[in-house]
């Protein structure tokens, strides 16, 4: 799979392809149905399937802290794309600049000058071009004129709801978990390189490893049932908490796991940590000796479910 890091970063090998455009924020199960569909037509036109998508996500760019809390990274989004068969992906730097580029510009320029686009799969509420100025007819059009089929994403419905981003955040922030899974296809993980912090944890008997959020807003927050992975393929279940710990006075979101049965040095090492199930809210507590109670009942309770499942 290749990373092609900005528009000017395409080459004339970089022309003819199948596409796709989207955030691809969290790679849920709607989009992986996309993915299939797009490397099935990429086989039959004998193409590269390539996906174009935003850093940041364009509401991040419009609204900064006020946009949507972002599922993943784009690390994690290279990761699963290219889990799924994508061969290419355009990460466009979503700045003023581009921003400013009419729906002219954005179809003749990039689409047809850069990409060579034959055949291209977006939303039916996609827009696009300075002031949202394109959409999916547009595209249509485009198409008719310049020789590539344009075709809209199928929604795809889990228990007979339609998956979405959105409602992937609505569910991880009411604490449905195991909804929010379900829609994903896969646990909800953060990942990330495990960092030195205050050592507070060691003091009360649960030592954690600290991974920094690194996003503008947390899709979630709260105590889960967790199960971590090194990069050489160790797996350790545990606890974690997602949050600001106002206990401690914290002021910057991360992730704290608590590994069970686990003796080591993690610093430094990068860790993915999936989250298998929610056990409550964070919380402040008077002192750290009642934390440190509702910690041994948090882990408690984690075992018994992870145990079960």
């Amino acid at each position: 799979m290749e990373l092609i890091r900005g528009t000017h970063n395409l080459r004339s090998r970089h022309r003819n392809c199948v596409l796709t455009i989207g955030n691809f924020d969290g790679v849920h199960l709607g989009h992986a149905e996309v993915i299939k569909s797009l490397v099935e037509k990429g086989k039959q036109l004998d193409l590269p399937v390539t996906v174009m998508l935003f850093e940041p996500q364009p509401q991040e760019h419009f609204a900064g802290d006020k946009a949507p809390p972002r599922l993943s990274r784009l690390r994690d989004k290279v990761q699963r794309l290219s889990e799924l068969g994508v061969e290419r992906i355009l990460c466009v730097s979503f700045n003023q600049r581009f921003a400013q580029l009419s729906h002219t510009q954005f179809v003749e320029q990039l689409l047809v000058e850069k990409l060579g686009v034959q055949f291209l799969v977006v939303g039916d509420d996609f827009c696009f071009g300075k002031g949202r100025q394109g959409n999916f007819d547009t595209l249509v059009e485009a198409g008719n004129r310049h020789g590539f089929d344009v075709v809209p994403t199928a929604s795809f419905r889990v228990q007979q709801q339609r998956v979405s981003s959105t409602l992937i955040r609505q569910a991880l922030k009411s604490g449905e978990l195991e909804q929010a899974n379900a829609m994903l296809g896969y646990p909800y993980q953060i990942t990330g390189r495990v960092r030195h912090g205050r050592k507070l944890g060691r003091t009360i008997g649960f030592p954690t490893a600290n991974i920094a959020m690194n996003r503008r807003v947390s899709p979630l927050g709260g105590v889960y049932a967790v199960r971590a992975f090194t990069r050489q393929g160790d797996c350790f279940v545990g606890v974690a908490n997602v949050g600001r710990r106002p206990t401690v006075a914290g002021t910057r979101c991360q992730l704290e796991v608590h590994l069970f049965d686990f003796t080591g040095d993690l610093y430094g090492q990068h860790l993915r940590v999936e989250l298998l199930h929610h056990l409550r809210h964070e919380q402040a507590f008077d002192s750290l000796d009642a934390l440190q109670n509702q910690i041994s009942k948090d882990a408690a309770q984690a075992k018994a479910l992870l145990s079960a499942s």
